[in-house]
């Protein structure tokens, strides 16, 4: 087959990805091609077993159009969602579904010189006890926190290499496999983008509501990621005279008023001095579990859980009228682990608007949950590799051609 030939192919495959099911119609728009072209390309894919019909569409007064989705089975990807302190790892079908059991582990990234080589490990652990056949995943995508060089491969923050060599290259050597990497709050916002809140928004920002406080934005209908894909530290703007020392050696920035590390840390402490809550049971000395149940403690209408948010939802208005003065977005979207505290966000962060931003700028703003909730990074990694599914095949060429060069300098040495 031609490398024309499979561009194409590939093209097609992920415009199917992206929009479940479309028609021979759509899909010749999408991908630039004559009809004819796309029917027999489909019909290929179809006696490959990649594509399926997936009934019709509906009719627009004509005779209503055979529609085409990806067959379920054939293809998987490797999802990677990592914060601070927990990694989660997944493998999912061309549906976005989660076919194994996440994988959980702690893995604090901060001063920890074996976490790259401990998150190498998982993933291969993973992969080899998926009993998938290692031809049909088509490649790992990574989520991580910190300054992410989406181009080179580089993490200039955790999982540093020496010399500044490729992350991305080192991990795809050591599990033979096409790897991707993007920072969590980007990838959040690709998967809001793709999948969910800013599926049909062209100007939305993403707020990546975790141990720190992120942001995705999407501008005319595309993820924004600034000139060295560093765009959307929202973290660290600096709003609080507050004296407080944030995690970027700054002081008085976002983060120290509004992030879930705050929560945890205030409600200890609150606790400690004696708050009668349902929090009373916190285990101080695990802060995921304790996260969790401070969130649930939300759900379920405890006072002072409900005050730990709504100070920082305020605090969090304060950046978003920043935000909304500066690019007049359409929806602001409340994503991330903290989103899954639901309407809790919404009166807070409303009252900070109307009173730190204009009232013409932000009365046609949406502010929305996400529907995505706590999977949105493991969802954004697995569409980062698809994202880049055209140029994959090179990549295993690479990697085919570095695995051969490898062997001959053992047989040389032998």
């Amino acid at each position: 087959m031609n490398e024309k030939k499979t561009l194409i192919r590939r093209k097609i495959l992920k415009e199917l990805y992206f929009q479940e099911s479309l028609s021979c119609a759509d899909i010749c728009c999408k991908i630039d091609k004559s009809f004819p072209v796309t029917a027999k390309l489909i019909e290929d894919l179809m006696a490959e077993n990649l594509v399926v019909e997936s009934g019709y569409a509906v009719s627009t007064g004509g005779r209503r159009p055979l529609t085409y989705t990806l067959q379920k089975n054939v293809m998987y990807l490797v999802s990677v969602a990592m914060d601070q302190f927990v990694t989660k790892i997944a493998i999912m079908d061309m549906q976005n579904n989660f076919i194994s059991t996440i994988e959980k582990i702690v893995l604090p990234l901060p001063e920890n010189p074996d976490a790259l080589q401990i998150l190498i490990e998982k993933i291969i652990f993973v992969i080899e006890n998926s009993d998938i056949p290692t031809e049909k995943f088509v490649g790992v995508g990574i989520g991580m926190p910190g300054f992410v060089d989406v181009k080179k491969g580089i993490n200039y923050t955790f999982l540093q290499l020496p010399n500044n060599k490729s992350l991305t290259r080192h991990i795809a050597e050591k599990i033979k496999m096409p790897v991707f990497i993007g920072n969590d709050s980007s990838l959040i916002a690709l998967a809001e983008l793709r999948f969910g809140a800013a599926r049909e928004v062209s100007n939305a920002m993403v707020i990546n509501i975790a141990w720190g406080i992120g942001l995705g934005l999407i501008i005319n209908g595309k993820l924004f990621r600034g000139q060295e894909g560093f765009a959307g530290e929202f973290s660290h703007i600096p709003l609080f005279l507050n004296g407080k020392l944030c995690s970027c050696g700054k002081t008085g920035c976002l983060e120290t008023e509004t992030s879930l590390l705050l929560i945890v840390e205030r409600a200890r402490e609150g606790i400690k001095a004696g708050r009668i809550s349902k929090l009373s049971s916190l285990q101080c000395d695990d802060l995921e579990q304790d996260c969790d149940a401070i969130i649930e403690a939300v759900k379920t209408g405890d006072q002072f859980a409900i005050e730990l948010f709504s100070k920082a939802g305020y605090n969090i208005g304060k950046g978003v009228a920043v935000l909304i003065h500066l690019l007049n977005p359409k929806t602001i979207i409340l994503s991330g682990r903290g989103s899954s505290a639901g309407q809790i966000w919404h009166a807070p962060i409303q009252q900070s608007l109307n009173e730190h931003c204009i009232y013409r700028l932000h009365q046609s703003t949406g502010i929305e949950i996400s529907t995505l909730g706590s999977q949105a990074e493991l969802i954004g990694a697995a569409a980062l590799v698809m994202e880049n599914y055209e140029q994959i095949p090179n990549i295993k060429m690479q990697l085919a051609s570095q695995q051969i060069g490898h062997l001959k300098v053992l047989k040389h040495t032998n």
